[in-house]
C-alpha cells in the first residue's frame, strides 16, 4: 500500500511517501518545506495568520504530490507549535475544509516514542545511546540501553522558541551562550535522571545539516545511519555557534529555514555532548514520520 505521512513541525513540514509491505517500506518521495509555523506566536501560544498561510501553501504542494503519486492514505501529525496553540482548532478546521485532511495532534511523550520507532529502522542501539531530535518548539530525548528504550523526554527548548524569547546578538555573545544554556537546563530537568551515554543519535533535521557541513556534500539518500567523527562535528558546531548571520547566509550547506536558528541548535548539541560524555555521533535519516509507518505493520 502506498501511504504518505506529513510531519507538521514547528519549523519545517516534512512529507514522506512510501510503499509499505510485509518486510518494511520503500521510499517513493521525501521532501520538506520551511513553514516556520511557530514564528510570530509560539511563545504566546498562537499560530499567526501569516504562519497559517505558509502552512496552507505547503499543504497545497504536498497534496499535489500525493495525488500525482496515487497515495492511498495521508496521515498528518501535529507537534509542539500546534499542540500548544490556543487557536489550533481553527487551524485544523481550515486544513480539513481546504484539503479534506484530519491532523492528529500528539503530546510530547508520543512524539518522542514515534521518533524512537522511526530511528529504530536505521539503528540497532548496540551501545548505550541518546536519541536527540532538535525541533523548533520542543526537543525530544530518548535514552536506550541494551536495545531497550528506558526514558522518553520532550522538553520545550526548541530553537524557534529560543530565538523569539531572547534578544540574541550577531554573533552570539558569551552572555547569550550562558543565558541559553541556563534556559536549556531549567526546562529539561528530567535529563538529570539520565546516565551518561556512549552514542548520540541525531534524528535527521539539523543533524543532516551538520553532516553536510562536515563533509561538504549532500546528506545521502538512503535508509542507513551515518557516523560523524566527534572532533570534526565539534569544530563544525563551534563554527556555527560563533558565526554571523552573514556567514550562515553564504554557507552553501545551511538551508534558509535553519540559518537564523542554527547557532541555538549547535549550542544545544554541544551542551548535550559535553553533559553526557558522548564519545560517538551517529546521524539517522529517520525520525517521527518513519515512526508513523510502524502503524501499518
Amino acid at each position: 500500500m502506498r501511504v504518505a505521512v506529513i510531519d507538521l513541525g514547528t519549523n519545517t513540514f516534512n512529507l514522506l511517501v512510501a510503499d509499505v509491505n510485509a518486510s518494511g517500506f520503500d521510499i517513493v518521495h521525501n521532501s520538506k518545506e520551511g513553514v516556520a509555523l511557530g514564528m510570530g506566536g509560539i511563545n504566546e501560544g498562537i499560530i499567526s495568520d501569516e504562519a497559517m498561510e505558509r502552512a496552507f501553501h505547503a499543504f497545497e504542494n504536498f497534496k499535489r504530490i500525493c495525488d500525482s503519486l496515487n497515495v492511498a492514505s495521508i496521515t498528518g501529525i501535529g507537534t509542539s507549535a500546534i499542540r500548544d496553540a490556543g487557536n489550533k482548532i481553527e487551524f485544523l478546521q481550515e486544513i480539513k475544509k481546504r484539503f479534506d485532511l484530519e491532523i492528529e495532534i500528539v503530546d510530547g511523550l508520543e512524539e518522542a516514542k514515534l521518533i524512537y520507532q522511526g530511528v529504530s529502522w536505521s539503528y540497532e542501539f548496540d551501545k548505550s545511546s541518546l536519541i536527540m531530535d532538535i525541533g523548533g518548539g520542543s526537543t525530544e530525548f530518548i535514552r536506550i540501553e541494551t536495545g531497550k528504550e528506558l526514558e522518553f523526554i520532550s522538553a520545550n527548548i526548541g530553537v524557534s522558541r529560543a530565538v523569539q524569547l531572547f534578544e540574541l546578538e550577531n554573533p552570539l555573545t558569551k552572555e547569550n551562550k550562558m543565558q541559553l544554556i541556563r534556559w536549556f537546563e531549567e526546562h529539561s530537568k528530567e535529563l538529570e535522571d539520565f546516565r551518561s551515554c556512549e552514542v548520540l543519535v541525531g534524528a535527521s533535521g539539523s543533524f543532516e545539516t551538520f553532516y553536510e557541513m562536515v563533509h561538504e556534500e549532500a546528506f545521502p539518500n538512503m535508509l542507513q545511519n551515518i557516523r560523524v567523527p566527534r572532533a570534526e562535528l565539534i569544530d563544525t558546531l563551534d563554527w556555527i555557534i560563533d558565526s554571523t548571520a552573514e556567514q550562515r547566509e553564504n554557507h552553501p550547506f545551511i538551508i534558509p529555514i535553519r540559518r537564523k536558528m542554527a547557532p541555538v541548535a549547535a549550542l544545544k548539541t554541544k551542551w548535550i555532548i559535553e553533559k553526557f560524555g558522548i564519545k560517538e555521533i551517529v546521524i539517522s535519516p529517520c525520525s517521527l514520520k518513519e515512526g508513523v509507518l510502524r502503524r501499518f505493520f
